[in-house]
């Protein structure tokens, strides 16, 4: 019961760290899309270029605070670590 326990504990701490990651693509996609609207407001004819450059590089950073967010839902319904417990 105890393992049991200790095994729940680390998995919600583990989850919880895994949700840090959300964190990096929140800035970079922020910053890129500050950077965007500096270069539209630099040059307002290559407004279709950059705004589809953007999207494509926002959706690629999305992908890493995605992966921290299933990991945290797999740590915390799923457990495979309960199946190790003898």
């Amino acid at each position: 019961m105890l393992e049991k326990a200790i095994v729940l504990g680390c998995s919600a701490i583990g989850a919880g760290l895994a949700m840090i990651a959300g964190i990096g693509p929140g800035i970079g996609e922020g910053y890129a899309v500050g950077k965007a609207c500096e270069a539209i407001g630099r040059q307002p004819e290559c407004k279709g270029s950059v705004t589809s450059t953007m999207l494509l590089g926002c959706a690629v950073a999305e992908t890493t605070g995605i992966y921290g967010f299933i990991v945290a839902l797999i740590l915390l319904f799923v457990n495979p670590f309960i199946g190790k417990i003898s």
